[in-house]
């Protein structure tokens, strides 16, 4: 370019004013050494107008071919190999090449279906259980708990089952075993029931319910005596009150053995019921509720 004028057409206006501005970087003045010692003239011409350096630009051999590539990745593959053991995958893929849009929520791209931009993923427990390591043993899964790995790869995945199938998985973490601990209170030290003095002194009652009926019934109830262990069996029909439940128990238990000083339970809706604590109240005999595995009562 030495020896001759040019011209520089550009589409960046500041330049115009490239002489004129004071340089504060050395790649600026290095730049500008350079351009001391030649002739040209900086035009500015809009984008839309500067056509002819768009063109020198965009310039291209004659028979040139222009070849594009896709990288389709190996886990596109098995999702699709996925559907091929799924009859009613099969049967919606079939659907929504002949009628895009005809189900709603799903739609078809690049050979996987998806259901509200979740990828669906057909019958293959090998693919299943690598999504699940990938969202849960990876350092991005971080061996999350249940519920955060459901909603990993819920945002991503789609199956029927997903939650019973990622709670399973999570569970079966030798990891999550070995590593993590319950978030359950610690047990205490178990308070065994007083020992009664003497036989029906103190009973125990429960409720046998969802048996097959016999003769109309199909409930027992069952009362033991805490000293003796000797039981009985009383028949009911489902559904029955306090009142009825008082009865037979008078009629059963008491007019053999005499009434109790206590009664241990658990808080069934008949043993909370203000009829049944009212009843024993009168009686002189106490109630004392327990829950389900714990020896405990309220006494």
């Amino acid at each position: 370019m030495e020896g001759k004028r040019f011209i520089i057409k550009t589409d960046h206006e500041s330049l115009k004013f490239l002489l004129q501005q004071k340089l504060h970087t050395h790649l600026q003045k290095k730049g500008m050494t350079k351009l001391m010692g030649l002739d040209y003239v900086i035009q500015y011409r809009k984008g839309k107008e500067n056509i002819a350096t768009d063109a020198l630009s965009r310039c291209m051999e004659e028979g040139l071919a222009t070849y594009i590539t896709a990288v389709i990745p190996n886990w596109c593959e098995e999702v699709t190999g996925s559907y091929e053991g799924d009859a009613r995958l099969r049967g919606l893929l079939e659907q929504l090449i002949v009628m895009p849009g005809s189900k709603l929520g799903y739609t078809y791209e690049n050979g996987v279906i998806k259901y509200k931009g979740q990828l669906i993923i057909g019958d293959s427990e090998e693919l299943k259980k690598r999504i699940f390591q990938a969202l849960h043993e990876s350092p991005m899964g971080g061996h999350s708990g249940v519920q955060n790995t459901y909603h990993k790869v819920k945002q991503l995945f789609c199956w029927p089952k997903l939650k019973e199938e990622v709670m399973q998985f999570v569970l079966a973490c030798d990891v999550c075993k070995r590593c993590k601990h319950e978030t359950v209170a610690y047990p205490r030290l178990l308070q065994p029931l007083p020992i009664p003095n003497q036989a029906w002194e103190s009973i125990s009652m429960d409720f046998i319910e969802g048996l097959p009926k016999s003769k109309g019934r199909d409930c027992i109830l069952v009362v033991v005596n805490k000293f003796t262990k000797f039981g009985h069996f009383l028949s009911l029909t489902h559904p029955y009150t306090a009142q009825e439940v008082a009865r037979i128990l008078l009629d059963q238990v008491v007019k053999l053995h005499g009434f109790p000083k206590t009664i241990i339970s658990d808080q069934d809706k008949i043993f909370t019921s203000l009829l049944w604590q009212t009843l024993w109240k009168s009686l002189g005999a106490k109630l004392n509720l327990s829950i389900t595995y714990h020896p405990q009562t309220d006494g």
